[in-house]
């Protein structure tokens, strides 16, 4: 009985690490990732998601050695470990080379005019489908960590993108801004749960803010998140 309670202490330990672990990773970089989302249009969460899946919260053996958040192949100059995996002079590196790996890839063009800073669903599908991981079971793992952290939350930072609109009342000349608000339009196949479940909110809510009577949607409807 005394060993299973032992033993059962020491997984409630290293659970609790490793959530730990998670949380402090987040709060590191999470100024990084949204700052390359408000530049290039990749949601922060995407960003996070994918180099806390890749990197182990910066606890792989890439991550400590090489500085490699992202599992990007490539060379190394380090004398501790033999690797395939390219290294960094730093971790902003690493994040700095992704975006531009991604931007310069072809199979991930599409994405960036295709779904918005916002719509971390698809992009995941999008980088997953463009052959970024040979695991199927990778985008429904990275897709976990946004939804069991609520990475999708940074997305709604400010930021520039073709889906988001600024209202003003009067020439911006003579008034300030209203606060940006998030527009998403409808494509074949949505249902207003899918969409609520998306971006993080209720069909209620939804419903409330676009005044609708019933969840019937339209193609090319637009709605206020």
């Amino acid at each position: 009985m005394k060993s299973v309670l032992i033993m059962l202490f020491v997984c409630l330990s290293l659970s609790v690490s490793a959530q730990n672990s998670v949380f402090e990773y987040i709060e590191k970089y999470k100024d990084v990732a949204i700052r390359h989302m408000n530049e290039q249009g990749v949601p922060a969460s995407v960003i996070l998601g994918i180099s806390i899946h890749e990197s182990a919260c910066g606890n792989s053996k890439i991550a400590r050695y090489l500085n490699n958040h992202f599992g990007m192949k490539g060379k190394n100059s380090s004398k501790e470990i033999k690797s395939s995996y390219r290294g960094y002079e730093s971790v902003s590196d690493s994040y700095q080379d992704f975006m531009g790996a991604t931007r310069r890839s072809k199979k991930f063009e599409a994405l960036f005019s295709k779904y918005s800073s916002y719509d971390y669903y698809n992009w995941v599908l999008g980088i997953q489908n463009g052959g970024y991981a040979s695991s199927k079971l990778w985008g429904s793992k990275v897709l976990a960590i946004i939804k069991q952290y609520k990475l999708h939350e940074f997305d709604k930072m400010p930021q520039s993108h073709a889906e988001t609109t600024v209202t003003l009342t009067e020439p911006a000349a003579i008034t300030a801004k209203k606060p940006e608000v998030a527009i998403y339009r409808v494509k074949k196949g949505d249902t207003l749960s899918e969409i609520a479940e998306k971006f993080g909110t209720d069909v209620k809510k939804l419903m409330s803010r676009n005044s609708l009577n019933s969840s019937r949607l339209s193609i090319g409807q637009k709605l206020m998140l």
